[in-house]
């Protein structure tokens, strides 16, 4: 069974996380069907970081069969502009 590609990951994590930032990165050098996900929704507030993995699990219940390793970076709106704004 063919893993997901790294746009129709990105495509259901906005969607069904109305995230506001989605990044996928396709990482074959480990093997093939592994993924490096950044996720920015406010969905987010007040969760820990765990609950935030569960919810990002929830969203790709239907590719998760199909994915072999799956790294997780979520944050809320808040915390992004944080980071962002001290890089400046």
């Amino acid at each position: 069974m063919e893993p997901p590609t790294a746009e129709e990951l990105r495509l259901r994590l906005q969607e069904r996380l109305q995230a506001e930032h989605v990044e996928v990165q396709d990482s074959p050098q480990l093997c093939q069907g592994s993924f490096r996900v950044f996720v920015v929704s406010g969905i987010f507030r007040g969760l820990r970081t765990l609950q935030r993995h569960w919810l990002v699990n929830e969203a790709l219940k239907e590719e998760l069969g199909r994915i072999h390793a799956l790294e997780q970076r979520t944050l809320t709106p808040e915390q992004w502009e944080a980071e962002r704004g001290s890089l400046a």
